[in-house]
């Protein structure tokens, strides 16, 4: 009976070695898919972190000199005894008009729901200014489907509250993109993508993004920057972009929207949009590295090798 369960327990753990719980793998696949959203929010926000701020916080915006931005490590401290330590999203340091004052924005994407986010805000403002000793302006930045979000942390007993702690938020679900077509806001323009549109919307809100894209005045590098974001989440399929093109050939505006310098052969249509793949992928992704974005992002978006892309940095 012994040597039975034992050779069955080898088996099991055979079978567990050459087929780990699925679990696992989906936690690997989720946790791969966060950092992903998170490096696509952190790239757009820290290039257009001043029309970010604009559109969406403005009384925030109007009290900052964007002169005076400094970025700070993002790293923190998150246990003091065992020494672990986090990267934050975004940590700026910046001087307000009326005061000579020096403050600090952290900003920081959420794409999932978690039930203690709005604690971990807390912990994350707590070792901040820890760090610092200066003003924080905390800043969170919801991008998930559900409609579940706090805003406030409170610390306290039944007889009286020890503290209140209260950060500012963008639930971009809760936008209506109708409200931000008119702002010619890169970072608005991006985030249309992520905000509250119907499936019979897609459509239009791509024809708005594209119509949004002709009228700023923006390098290539920054171009495909925000294009590359809005593709992420709202991708159409053949159909629908050919209906898109009927449309935007109809439109005032629509030889300006046909010679954008983005990626539409990527998808293999090329009606009507020749001159905007006319620009080479090696030309942007220079251009990508002189605006300080990072190789990881830069590969994604134009699909060069790291090695090329390498070898025109060191160029």
């Amino acid at each position: 009976m012994q040597a039975t369960q034992l050779r069955e327990r080898k088996v099991s753990i055979y079978s567990q070695a050459i087929n780990p719980p699925l679990t696992l793998i989906r936690e690997k696949e989720r946790r791969q898919t966060y950092t992903r959203h998170d490096q696509l929010f952190k790239e757009l926000i820290h290039t257009f972190f001043q029309e970010f701020l604009e559109v969406f916080f403005p009384d925030i915006h109007e009290a900052i000199d964007f002169h005076t931005i400094t970025p700070l490590s993002e790293e923190v401290h998150t246990d003091l005894i065992e020494g672990d330590t986090r990267r934050l999203d975004i940590v700026v340091q910046v001087k307000l008009k009326q005061e000579d004052a020096l403050i600090i924005v952290h900003i920081e994407p959420q794409s999932t729901t978690q039930t203690d986010f709005h604690e971990r805000m807390f912990q994350y403002f707590s070792l901040l200014y820890n760090k610092y000793k200066k003003p924080i302006i905390p800043i969170a930045v919801f991008s998930y489907d559900e409609n579940w979000e706090k805003d406030q942390f409170t610390l306290g007993l039944s007889e009286f509250q020890i503290l209140t702690f209260n950060f500012l938020s963008l639930h971009l679900r809760k936008k209506n993109w109708r409200d931000y077509i008119t702002s010619n806001n890169p970072a608005a323009a991006a985030l249309l993508s992520k905000m509250g549109y119907s499936e019979k919307e897609r459509i239009q809100v791509k024809k708005e993004f594209l119509r949004m894209m002709a009228t700023m005045e923006l390098n290539p590098a920054k171009q495909r920057l925000i294009y590359g974001f809005f593709e992420t989440y709202l991708k159409l399929n053949d159909e629908e972009e050919e209906k898109l093109m009927e449309e935007v050939k109809k439109m005032d505006d629509a030889e300006k929207i046909l010679e954008l310098p983005i990626s539409y052969e990527e998808r293999g249509i090329k009606k009507g949009i020749k001159k905007g793949i006319e620009r080479g992928k090696k030309e942007v992704a220079l251009e990508m590295l002189n605006e300080g974005l990072s190789i990881e992002f830069i590969a994604k978006v134009t699909h060069l090798d790291r090695e090329e892309i390498e070898a025109l940095r060191r160029k």
